[in-house]
């Protein structure tokens, strides 16, 4: 899939065709980006539920056709009771079931939130109208949900609340092309589409999932939920040659994918698929991935000011100086895992939106709660079990998120949302995306479709090696393990690179959309 999708009434892409369908008949009948986006991340947590859900978190870049440039935060924090004291006797907080179940769910706030300021028009019910289609009636297992389900499933069935029953309901994982029904959800979204989006927090609905969770044992109470709310903090930007890049604040990792481009803009590097590229955008990951693991957390806690750092030319210029242009500074640093939606859409008007959302692992928590049929995210997991310091557990502080929707205006008036699931690879695939289209002038297909990389470790497997497709030239392999690069070749294509996805509106108005043959997603456009 070597080429983009032009069109000029709208536009939505998404890892699912369903959901961008979904995304664009919302557009044709008449509602804005940020109307189709809320539509396409309900169909996902649908047809998807094994990469998000709204039990998960999730995070907006808005672009505006005035020029404003806006986020919305959808992040649940810990519990009030999540301290250590409930972990006494743990080494670390488990990555399953209820005790990982510790946060809120931000998702259906950020929905909520970005449709307040929308502008938008059409009725709540019908742009859930698709997702609660696919959940009553069900969808046909895609190969990667069958897969997933039945490598998770020994570690998933046993735990309280309804997994099984939704994702085996025959007592055995669902194979490709078997139907998927979710009849549980189906009716909390159809409340949701009722009583107001604000019902997963207040009212019934709110109410419902309060005895979901203490029935199953997480610590989340109703009061966690009343008193969650999405935020606007502006988003961090930064300026490189021809373009402005903007991607979300923390808690996210947003920063480092700014940083890994701004670094990169520093280095020289000819051959889009050359050693120096390859190369510098590695070295450039390793120094933004320093900074992050150091600094980058819940805001409330950090001591550094990120924008101011992405502000400061002379130290960004200090840190890309680090870089080494013939040999890999060495790496055994881990890294973090996570399945993960990232989606956009675009409108005639000349909005741009970049969305992502998670429950971080496959399936969350694994806790399915038992009557709203809601996974629920683990992305607690990852706090520290710790008195202090970065990603310590703390009662009501946000995790450090690896979730970040990125969106670029460049000079000449172009717009661009991109980004991918993939937990450590998401900065690296969209550093990957970005400079192909925008340095080198690789189409946006095309920027998506070639082969990639992952530097670090990828969720079940402990390496920390350089993991590559195996679609680069024969030489640059010995190039780069000549380097000091720990190379590690991976199939041609393989959903380890995440699932990516690109628009960009062009001045004349003319919408260009990709999408990556590594997923089950389409660019949808009229």
């Amino acid at each position: 899939m070597l080429h983009s999708v032009t069109s000029l009434q709208g536009m939505v892409t998404a890892p699912h065709h369903l959901a961008a369908q979904a995304g664009l008949s919302v557009l044709r009948d008449g509602g804005n980006a940020v109307e189709a986006t809320v539509a396409v991340a309900a169909t996902l947590a649908v047809v998807y539920p094994h990469m998000t859900g709204i039990g998960g978190d999730g995070f907006w870049l808005i672009a505006e056709p005035d020029g404003r440039t806006h986020a919305i935060d959808a992040c649940g924090a810990a519990a009030r009771s999540a301290d250590l004291a409930l972990y006494a006797g743990l080494q670390s907080i488990p990555w399953r079931g209820p005790l990982a179940a510790n946060t809120v769910a931000g998702t259906i706030s950020g929905w909520a939130a970005a449709l307040a300021e929308s502008g938008g028009t059409l009725p709540l019910g019908r742009l859930l109208r698709d997702a609660i289609l696919y959940a009553e009636r069900g969808v046909p297992v895609t190969r990667g949900g069958a897969e997933i389900g039945a490598a998770k499933g020994a570690e998933l069935r046993d735990l309280p609340g309804a997994w099984a029953a939704t994702f085996e309901p025959n007592g055995r994982p669902l194979r490709e092309g078997e139907i998927l029904r979710q009849p549980l959800l189906a009716g909390t979204l159809t409340l949701l589409a009722r009583d107001g989006l604000e019902g997963f927090y207040t009212g019934s609905l709110a109410r419902m999932i309060e005895a979901d969770l203490k029935a199953v044992g997480s610590p989340v109470t109703g009061m966690d939920l009343r008193l969650h709310a999405a935020t606007r903090p502006a988003p961090l930007r930064v300026g490189i040659a021809g373009a402005t890049l903007f991607n979300t604040a923390p808690p996210t990792q947003g920063m480092a994918s700014l940083l890994i481009l701004a670094l990169f803009d520093r280095l020289k590097a000819e051959d889009f698929e050359g050693f120096d590229y390859i190369h510098g955008l590695v070295e450039a990951t390793k120094q933004a991935f320093l900074f992050r693991d150091a600094h980058v957390g819940d805001p409330a806690y950090m001591t550094v000011d990120p924008q101011a750092v992405l502000d400061d030319a002379a130290g960004l210029e200090a840190m890309a100086a680090r870089i080494d242009p013939a040999w890999a500074l060495p790496w055994p640093q881990p890294a973090s895992a996570g399945d993960t939606c990232w989606f956009g859409a675009a409108d005639a008007q000349g909005r741009v939106v970049s969305c992502i959302q998670s429950t971080y692992f496959e399936f969350g928590s694994g806790i399915v709660l038992p009557s709203t049929g809601i996974t629920w995210q683990n992305r607690g997991s990852s706090f520290r079990l710790a008195g202090d310091g970065w990603n310590a557990l703390k009662p009501g502080r946000k995790p450090f998120h690896t979730l970040n929707p990125a969106l670029a205006r460049f000079d000449d008036g172009r717009v661009m949302a991109y980004g991918t699931m993939g937990g450590e690879g998401q900065p690296q695939t969209q550093a990957a995306i970005f400079s192909r289209y925008a340095r080198y002038g690789v189409s946006l297909q095309e920027a998506i479709t070639r082969p990639r990389w992952l530097l670090g470790k990828t969720w079940g497997d402990a390496s920390t090696s350089l993991k590559i497709e195996d679609r680069f030239p024969l030489a640059l392999y010995d190039e780069l393990r000549a380097a000091g690069h720990q190379v590690e070749l991976l199939d041609p294509f393989t959903a380890t690179m995440g699932h990516a996805g690109a628009i960009v509106r062009h001045p004349d108005g003319v919408l260009e959309g990709a999408t990556d043959p590594r997923s089950d997603g389409a660019v949808a456009a009229w």
